[in-house]
């Protein structure tokens, strides 16, 4: 009901059901600008800032990028949200729809179900498509080989990587830094964990750079520590933009997977190597995509990155003996295989299904880098789909050209968690509560396979021995000196003996009595050893006057 006062027709006034029809003031024509404008802003700010920290979204992006289906999912959301709109339902902004509490179909809504369904329903489809891919090449790619290449007898790896990172923080005397994670390193022949000196704490990584590298050579028992110093402009553990992922992912290929950072030392000049691998894109039987080896970046001390192909990496003088393929796609490929039959088989009966052996000790994950007789390479040691532990196969990646090959045991052979039950059955008078096998690696001698277990300390504080055990009679050899070890792994008879002992001396005697000291954390501190013609004599004290109780020991004659 209008409430205004009768007039003319012509002098009229629009009533309340025709206020769409009155003419808009400022105010109306301010309110009715164009919306787009200041998204158009905003979006422009948003698009800025994040192209600048696009290093903090890769991992998001790569997703994304690397999975098709996902990426469909998107655009049939979008899709979706547009076709809604067009049907002429209500259109909602942002904030309305996020606070709205009414079950209105709205164009935002569509398109979110859609995603969510798209992702949910078809990733797994994708997954196990891109597995059988990568299955199918991995296999087409590898030789069967009837025999393992030699392990390197002069550079064994005997240090565990826990036993690494345990010795580098007992030898850092540096507070403001810390040592980073350890990788393999090999230095002028010899098998190093090396380890970046970060800086420690929130001011220091703002306001230093990495100071060095440390090395840990895993070629011996003892605590073999020394370091490279000398800052890198970009490095690890430092701000973001003095960090190597930001300067690789800033200056170099963005749509790639980049791997662990490794030090190099090269006529003692520190580099940092990253592999990397990037998608291989498939259409059929539905859209996805595999790893491949892309290539080797390398970072000087100056921050200067080069990035090299694999054929370029392989050929440097810089990268020489080091792990040039990445190790995560090694293991990804050879778990892959489990698909070699099809992903109905892996459901169903499970037929020459494969799994990755899990090993025992902290940190001691597949794969191990070796170096062999003809050179670095990866070895990861698969057993049976299910509760079987024996060892079905063992897949050995060559580190510079990524070369697969695959040893499959004519006989029977235990699998690394029997060596290592086999270890502590041999053993009885050791503590296992204290002590674990570590880092069971098929090694072969003579043309017999023996897994090679190192036992460590539960806290990490040294390597005990390291124990031989015969893969298929299960026999159990165990050493505690490096001479030993390597003795042992060139097809010898090793003698233990003292390191200051004259080793023409040595041959004539066989020790018959090891005496070791040992802390009370299992550090053996010192070795001594008995000969058939010497005894051991035990002196204890007593709380009497009469001084000290002697207990004589006659060595045993062999």
């Amino acid at each position: 009901m209008s409430t205004r006062p009768p007039s003319d027709d012509s002098d009229e006034q629009p009533s309340d059901d025709n206020l769409t029809d009155w003419p808009q003031g400022d105010s109306g024509q301010h309110e009715s600008s164009p919306p787009w404008i200041p998204l158009g802003i905003v979006g422009i700010v948003a698009v800025a800032i994040g192209w600048f920290f696009r290093p903090w979204l890769h991992g998001l992006v790569y997703t994304v990028y690397t999975t098709p289906l996902l990426l469909l999912g998107i655009v049939a959301g979008s899709v979706a949200a547009w076709a809604t709109t067009r049907s002429g339902d209500r259109v909602e902004t942002v904030v309305n729809v996020l606070s709205s509490s009414d079950h209105t179909i709205t164009p935002l809504r569509v398109g979110v179900v859609v995603l969510v369904i798209a992702a949910f329903a078809l990733l797994p489809v994708a997954n196990a498509v891109a597995g059988v891919t990568l299955s199918d090449q991995t296999m087409s790619q590898t030789a069967t080989v009837e025999r393992l290449d030699d392990v390197d007898a002069d550079n064994p790896r005997i240090v565990t990587r826990a036993v690494a990172d345990r010795y580098a923080s007992n030898t850092l005397s540096r507070p403001q830094y810390r040592v980073g994670d350890t990788d393999i390193s090999v230095v002028n022949g010899t098998p190093y964990w090396a380890a970046p000196l970060a800086p420690d704490g929130l001011f220091n990584k703002i306001t230093k750079r990495q100071a060095g590298t440390v090395l840990v050579d895993m070629t011996t028992q003892q605590a073999n520590v020394r370091s490279v110093d000398g800052e890198l402009e970009t490095g690890v553990g430092t701000i973001f933009h003095r960090n190597y992922r930001w300067g690789l992912l800033k200056s170099q290929a963005y749509l790639v997977d980049y791997g662990d950072p490794k030090m190099v030392i090269h006529n003692d000049t520190q580099y940092i190597a990253v592999p990397y691998s990037e998608p291989q894109f498939h259409l059929t039987p539905l859209p996805h995509s595999t790893p491949q080896w892309g290539g080797v970046a390398v970072i000087d001390p100056s921050g200067s990155i080069d990035t090299l192909s694999p054929s370029e990496a392989a050929a440097s003088p810089i990268l020489d003996n080091q792990q040039l393929y990445p190790e995560d796609l090694a293991l990804q490929s050879v778990e892959a295989t489990k698909y070699r039959n099809g992903i109905l088989n892996t459901y169903t009966s499970h037929e020459d299904e494969i799994e990755i052996a899990p090993l025992p000790g902290d940190g001691n994950d597949q794969p191990f880098f070796i170096l062999s007789e003809s050179g670095p390479q990866y070895v990861v040691a698969v057993e049976p789909y299910g509760d079987a532990q024996g060892l079905q196969e063992l897949w050995t990646i060559d580190g510079q050209n990524g070369t697969f090959e695959r040893y499959v045991p004519a006989d029977s052979l235990f699998g690394p968690q029997r060596a290592a039950d086999l270890v502590r059955q041999s053993a009885p008078q050791t503590d296992w509560d204290r002590f674990t096998p570590a880092e069971p690696i098929l090694t072969v001698i003579d043309d017999r396979e023996y897994w090679q277990v190192r036992v460590v300390p539960e806290d990490n504080s040294g390597i005990a021995y390291v124990a031989f055990v015969d893969a298929r009679s299960g026999d159990v050899d165990s050493f505690e000196q490096t001479d030993a070890i390597t003795q042992f792994l060139a097809g010898e008879t090793p003698v233990e003996t003292p390191t200051e002992t004259d080793p023409s001396e040595t041959t004539a005697e066989t020790p018959t009595v090891i005496v070791q000291r040992v802390a009370e954390n299992g550090t053996v501190i010192e070795t001594m050893t008995v000969y058939d013609d010497e005894s051991v004599e035990i002196r204890t004290p007593t709380n009497s006057s009469a001084g000290t109780e002697n207990t004589t020991a006659r060595a045993l004659g062999s």
